[in-house]
Formats: C-alpha cells, sequence, structure tokens
C-alpha cells in the first residue's frame, strides 16, 4: 500500500497540488481522473520521486518515503516499475536490451540471466522473437507492450503508469488494459494508472481517484461513479455521448 497524506507542490508561487491525502491498495488498480492541467501527473510524480513535495509524507508499505535520502530512497525505487506515455524507449538499444536496461542498473545478475528475465518478461506481454528489434522497427502498440515489459523486469511491488493507452486505436488499448490488470493481479502490485480514457476506467480501475483543480474532488468505485452527484465529476465524466448514454442505460437497468 502506497498512503499520501496532505501533499502539496508549488512551481514559481503556483500551487499545483492541494492538500492531497490518497491510499493505493496492493493487488489494485486505482485509476487517477482529470482534467488536462489539473495536476494528476503532477501528483504522480511527486509519489515516485520525481518531484519533491512541499509539505506532506509519502509512505511505501510502512517506510516513510519522504523522510528517506539517497540509498534508501534507491531500496524503494528498485521496487517500482513505470510506464510513461510516449513509452520512453531508447532508440539505441534493442528490444531486448530496453527491457535488460533495470536489471544492468541495479541487480549483478549475469548476462545470460538479465536476457533470461528479458525474454520471460517479452513473453508475458506475447512479444517472441522481437529482440533483435530496435524501438523504431516496432509499432505503437507493441512499444507499450515493450515498455510494460520494461517496467516488470525487475518484479515491482508498485506499478505507474502515464496514459497507458495514449494514442493507440480501441483495440490495441483493450490489449493493454488487460496486461496492467494480469500483471497487477500476477504480481500483487499497488498499481496506479493515471488516464483520460474513461473505457479504460469502466474496464480496469477497482478504484477512482477524481482530481480537480489540484484537489482530490472525489474517490470511489466504477458503481459509484455512474451515480455521483458530483457536478465537477459528472462534467468531466459525461462530456461524451457514449459515457452519457452508458451512465442512463445503468441507471434504468437499476
Amino acid at each position: 500500500m502506497i498512503e499520501l497524506k496532505g501533499i502539496n507542490k508549488s512551481f514559481d508561487g503556483v500551487q499545483i497540488i492541494k492538500d492531497v491525502s490518497a491510499s493505493f491498495e496492493k493487488g489494485k488498480v486505482t485509476q487517477i481522473i482529470g482534467k488536462s492541467g489539473s495536476g494528476k501527473s503532477v501528483l504522480t510524480k511527486c509519489v515516485v520521486g520525481l518531484h519533491e513535495p512541499d509539505s506532506g509524507q509519502i509512505i511505501y508499505d510502512g517506510q516513510n518515503y519522504s523522510d528517506m535520502r539517497g540509498s534508501e530512497r534507491t531500496e524503494i525505487r528498485k521496487s517500482i516499475g513505470m510506464l510513461f506515455q510516449a513509452s520512453a524507449l531508447f532508440d539505441s538499444l534493442t528490444v531486448l536490451q530496453n527491457v535488460m536496461f533495470p536489471l544492468t542498473m541495479f541487480t549483478d545478475q549475469s548476462k545470460s540471466e538479465m536476457e533470461d528475465r528479458a525474454n520471460e518478461c517479452l513473453r508475458k506481454v506475447n512479444i517472441i522473437d522481437k529482440g533483435h528489434l530496435f524501438p523504431a522497427e516496432t509499432s505503437g502498440g507493441m512499444q507499450k507492450r515493450i515498455a510494460i515489459a520494461r517496467a516488470i523486469a525487475m518484479e515491482p511491488k508498485y506499478l505507474f503508469a502515464d496514459e497507458p493507452n495514449s494514442g493507440l486505436d480501441p483495440q490495441t488499448a483493450i490489449v493493454i488494459d488487460n496486461l496492467i490488470q494480469e500483471i497487477t493481479s500476477e504480481y500483487n502490485t499497488t498499481t496506479v494508472v493515471v488516464t483520460h480514457d474513461m473505457n479504460s476506467v469502466m474496464e480496469v480501475a477497482d478504484k477512482i481517484i477524481f482530481i480537480h483543480n489540484g484537489q482530490k474532488w472525489w474517490q470511489g468505485t466504477k458503481e459509484e461513479l455512474i451515480r455521483t452527484d458530483n457536478t465537477e465529476l459528472q462534467d468531466f465524466v459525461y462530456a461524451s455521448k457514449f459515457m452519457k448514454r452508458l451512465r442512463e442505460s445503468l441507471l434504468s437497468g437499476s
């Protein structure tokens, strides 16, 4: 479990994150939603240590990450898998080398051991015999799967994904959603996904957190989201005709 207690973050005197407290449970997918510029990604970057909060506490399974420095933080970071919006693969490395990268950074495994682990991860995301290719030789959907393979190479306890379905066609987006669910279940990870994709939210989320103007404005389940009377959340979620029809259909059947 990851706990946030009173997180605040400002840039150049402008407060972006405002007293956010939340928890992310082990073995569950928590999806963070909100308008562009609401603070979702900044909050996530604070949680993983890419930004330093101005105040508040971040606690990983009872360990106060906020009070840690240097090697103590490194130990936590070894347990974190990251899936970036643009995949963030290294163009000069092959697919296999990309997946091996965290192993070369954080373990003393032999080359053959790292290759075995990387190939195992590629098999989990249904990429076989593509390790010799370079990222530019693969599709956008495949690059997302390669990035997932790299994210799980260290068997992470915590998995963070920033807009994993961005730029993907609906069918490939479903593949990515299913992989995230499977990995969360198999590794019992604490999984946090930042997304605008409401289809993904309705399919994958065990818990939803809505960020509005830098504040945690609402949290709940998919079922609670359908029935919410939170005005700002309704305006965000039901901006599309599809989601409006879905809500009407579900409510009429209750």
